[in-house]
């Protein structure tokens, strides 16, 4: 008996970041099933050689497939249309029934729509795993990125009802029909599916590890909210700041853990040839995406010693090796996401894998995932005093994690997957 061959596209275990590791998962979830066989097609160079930033993941040691049998090819290069080709024909060569491209940024609509366009029509079912649909101020070029990008799919996998909105907005006259959790409800075949992020699975506890002399070669004090991942202007470490100090100014029981790469600060600024990339890509940005403010110059961390919380504040500001995750989240009591606006979040996976509550500010799709008083609280969007009132409020009604841990079996990679794989049956099956 021939086994099913799925390709995941997007970016591989080499990379680093959120989205590197959701291919991962995704890949070895296809992976375990029986009589599945998994590609994993790659990026060479995700964006343009102009911008300003390693991308390789250069920390984790460990094998992040986990000995499972995926092939992995690094085969396109954002810069090189004839790798596009390229990539078009491998998937060709392997026939699989069913190919997933992450989409997480209107930037790649010309290689992505370029690869699906050539696809479509075919025997092999095109799925686009939505990420975000509109960017924040978005522009008339990265409106066109995503329409071209899009605009060709047998099926859509979204996260939040948001993105459902948004891709109806993007295609007024192209007819959407949804379905919650892969199940048929209508007579027409469905073309949206909405499903979660799942929990990672790479990342766990280590039942060893000594919290308690973790915190104090750190010099945590009793209660720790965590900031975790990239730092981004939209992440709202700003907010996060801001909101720690105003709670924090009448105790002395509080720390914040401040845990990430500044993500335009990974290359030598003395070197030539980073200075020109950042003066080309800057200049690209205002013309083409007529930004008013540059996040090249957000620096939120200004704000610890601006504040006066430096005694309260730790800060790790670089990118953090996958063995090294687990450290941080043991010692932490809840994570903060008070972002500007959200798409689903690794960093929120990230917390229910370790059993932790979530504080986010009711934007994007966290009050669909957020349910205060089982595995977090809301806080108003840009109001650092609703976010340091839901943190002192946390203190005061703490989360028991058990509920944390029922609904992480629920959103598992196990079930995502298969959801997926049931869900393009039901296209063929309607086709």
């Amino acid at each position: 008996m021939s086994k099913k061959k799925i390709v995941v596209f997007g970016p591989g275990p080499l990379f680093k970041g959120g989205l590197a590791n959701y291919t991962t998962s995704l890949a070895k979830a296809f992976a375990i099933m029986p009589d599945v066989e998994v590609h994993l097609l790659s990026w060479s160079q995700q964006y343009p050689s102009i911008v300003p930033r390693d991308f390789i993941d250069r920390k984790t040691k460990t094998d992040k497939l986990g000995g499972l049998p995926i092939q992995v090819q690094y085969i396109t290069d954002y810069n090189n249309p004839f790798t596009w080709l390229e990539t078009v024909r491998t998937i060709k060569e392997i026939n699989p029934e069913l190919v997933v491209f992450q989409w997480s940024v209107a930037l790649q609509g010309l290689p992505l729509g370029f690869i699906a366009q050539r696809l479509f029509g075919c025997s092999i079912k095109v799925v686009f795993d939505l990420h975000f649909v509109i960017q924040k101020e978005q522009s008339s070029i990265d409106v066109f990125f995503t329409k071209y990008g899009l605009k060709t799919a047998d099926a859509y996998v979204v996260h939040a009802y948001k993105t459902v909105t948004e891709l109806e907005q993007l295609f007024p006259k192209k007819k959407f029909s949804l379905l919650e959790n892969g199940f048929q409800n209508t007579e027409k075949p469905g073309n949206i599916i909405k499903l979660f992020h799942p929990v990672y699975d790479m990342f766990k506890i280590n039942p060893d590890f000594d919290v308690e002399d973790q915190k104090k070669k750190l010099g945590l004090k009793k209660h720790v909210f965590l900031f975790f991942g990239f730092i981004r202007k939209y992440k709202g470490l700003h907010f996060c700041i801001e909101a720690f100090a105003k709670m924090a100014k009448d105790r002395d029981d509080v720390s914040l853990l401040i845990v990430g790469e500044s993500f335009w600060q990974t290359l030598d600024n003395k070197k030539v040839s980073t200075k020109l990339k950042q003066a080309v890509f800057g200049a690209a940005k205002k013309l083409l995406l007529k930004q008013d403010s540059n996040e090249q110059d957000y620096n939120p961390l200004s704000l610890i010693d601006q504040l006066g919380i430096r005694d309260k504040t730790v800060v790790v500001n670089d990118f953090v090796g996958d063995e090294e995750v687990h450290k941080y989240f043991q010692v932490s009591d809840c994570i903060l996401l008070f972002y500007e606006y959200a798409t689903p979040s690794g960093v929120e996976s990230m917390a229910y894998n370790f059993k932790m509550p979530v504080l986010a500010s009711a934007v994007g799709h966290f009050p669909e995932t957020v349910i205060p008083g089982k595995n977090g609280y809301l806080a108003k969007a840009a109001d650092t005093d609703s976010m340091a009132e839901a943190m002192s409020h946390f203190l005061d009604h703490p989360i028991e994690r058990d509920n944390i841990e029922l609904m992480a079996k629920e959103i598992s990679w196990e079930n995502y997957a298969t959801t997926i794989l049931n869900f393009t049956k039901e296209i063929n099956s309607n086709a």
